[in-house]
């Protein structure tokens, strides 16, 4: 994982409307034009990392990029899953997103069940592996300063 950690700051964009209401995990989605801007060798999967909505407080996130097989998406997605619960949605707001760690590759489930499960096993490792003095110092990283009028990503 040779680009980790990776910045990206982007607008949060409608997704596709199944993380809060189907799954009860709701994510920040980006458009396709910065999920296109991504480097092609960031590997599909499951990552772990630091989130900041505007010039809000900095949460721990886990993010999935990819196709989301049990969806058999037609396009990549890349969500992220802030560890925090705010009062009302984003859209349209700056989300900046520091990539820190790889859990695991996609895969499709049998269930939704299943589904919901391993999300909630990816959020408890992003949690631990978030606690570890190496990943805790990019959560004070000064990318989460946003300057005003500032999009896009490095």
């Amino acid at each position: 994982m040779r680009h980790l950690p990776y910045f990206c700051r982007g607008e949060v964009v409608k997704g596709f409307g199944r993380g809060s209401k189907e799954l009860g995990i709701p994510t920040a989605n980006f458009s396709e034009q910065v999920v296109e801007s991504f480097p092609p060798d960031i590997s599909t999967g499951i990552y772990y990392g630091w989130a900041c909505v505007g010039n809000g407080d900095v949460h721990k996130m886990v993010l999935s990029i990819g196709w989301n097989p049990f969806y058999r998406n037609t396009k990549k997605s890349v969500e992220t899953h802030i560890i925090h619960t705010f009062k009302e949605d984003f859209y349209g707001e700056i989300l900046s997103i520091v990539i820190v760690g790889y859990i695991r590759p996609e895969k499709n489930f049998d269930s939704l069940e299943a589904l919901i499960s391993a999300i909630q096993e990816d959020i408890e490792e992003a949690k631990r592996q978030l606690d570890l003095p190496e990943h805790l110092k990019l959560k004070e990283d000064n990318f989460f300063h946003l300057p005003e009028g500032k999009i896009g990503n490095n």
